[in-house]
């Protein structure tokens, strides 16, 4: 296909807490877009504080797609996202308008980007429930370690914690007989089926960033994370997604009185710094992502230019 002719998209990336909702309002403004949310979380419904949610002042107007679409029970895969996401881009596209995806799930952004396509493949009977049986047996870095064996490729994609994943990939290898890596690299299309600008947000201070991230959780207590981390911990069993995201899993201890709510809040800053440095190693990896200093005050004035010139060549 020629480049020419390929649908344009955007997408403003990053790690947590750099601006990249403003930035996506600033320019869908100025260039006629509408947004498409990258983020694995905010698609669920109250949960707002402790997913950072775009409010609706911040839309400023600017439609926002895949925000608030399910309830915390439901669960939302990267293919879910990926289909979603090519939907929304030729409903936009078809109105003239400029798709611009905002978040830093970079998982979601780069296969959307790239193309990647997903095949259903279902899942033997009883295997799930199996997995989680030796996962209640064995523990998390028992499970990790049997993915580490089979798929290393895999395991390094994927955070220790991250529990929902590893078993899914465990699944994925038990079901087919296949590493989920691979599976992942066969997927990928002979070309890009869109022309893309990607615009990352960082601070060259790093401690600029970690300053952030600590004042934005302090906020978040102010404006009511607590009583939605104390939902979560409720349903914690059927809001499986929510019940393992950084946010509110922090502050389990603290309602089974294990530990205090400042020792909560100070391991939910330093979890929320750490994702910072996971993201920020993941688009550090992904091809043509132009930075910007988020700390800039030009920062708008520079990314509007990255964004004529990429549009200009359309």
């Amino acid at each position: 296909m020629d480049a020419l002719f390929k649908p344009a998209v955007a997408a403003v990336v990053g790690p947590t807490a750099t601006g990249k909702t403003a930035l996506g309002v600033a320019l869908a403004r100025r260039f006629d877009g509408e947004i498409i949310s990258a983020d694995s979380m905010q698609i669920y419904k109250g949960l707002d504080v402790g997913t950072a949610k775009v409010t609706p002042e911040e839309t400023g107007g600017i439609p926002h797609h895949g925000v608030d679409i399910l309830a915390p029970d439901q669960l939302f895969s990267v293919a879910d996202f990926t289909a979603m996401a090519g939907q929304l881009e030729q409903e936009i596209t078809g109105r003239g308008h400029l798709p611009i995806l905002v978040g830093g799930t970079g998982l979601y952004v780069q296969s959307f980007l790239n193309g990647v396509r997903f095949t259903e493949e279902k899942a033997q009977e009883g295997l799930r429930e199996q997995l989680a049986a030796e996962l209640a047996e064995k523990g998390g870095a028992a499970m990790y370690a049997q993915l580490q064996a089979v798929d290393p490729e895999a395991a390094a994609a994927i955070h220790p914690n991250n529990q929902v994943r590893v078993l899914r990939a465990l699944e994925h290898y038990r079901s087919t007989g296949r590493r989920l890596s691979q599976q992942k690299a066969d997927s990928l299309p002979p070309e890009r089926p869109y022309r893309s600008l990607v615009l990352g947000l960082d601070f060259p201070d790093r401690e600029q960033l970690y300053r952030r991230i600590n004042l934005r959780v302090d906020r978040m207590l102010e404006a009511g994370l607590l009583q939605e981390a104390e939902l979560v911990w409720q349903n914690r069993h059927s809001y499986r997604t929510a019940a393992q995201a950084i946010g509110y899993k922090e502050f389990f201890p603290y309602f089974e009185q294990t530990a205090t709510l400042e020792q909560c809040a100070e391991k939910l800053k330093q979890a929320s710094r750490n994702y910072a440095k996971r993201q920020l190693t993941w688009f550090r990896h992904m091809d043509g992502v132009v930075w910007l200093d988020a700390g800039a005050p030009d920062v708008v004035e520079a990314a509007s230019c990255a964004m004529r010139d990429f549009l200009s060549k359309g």
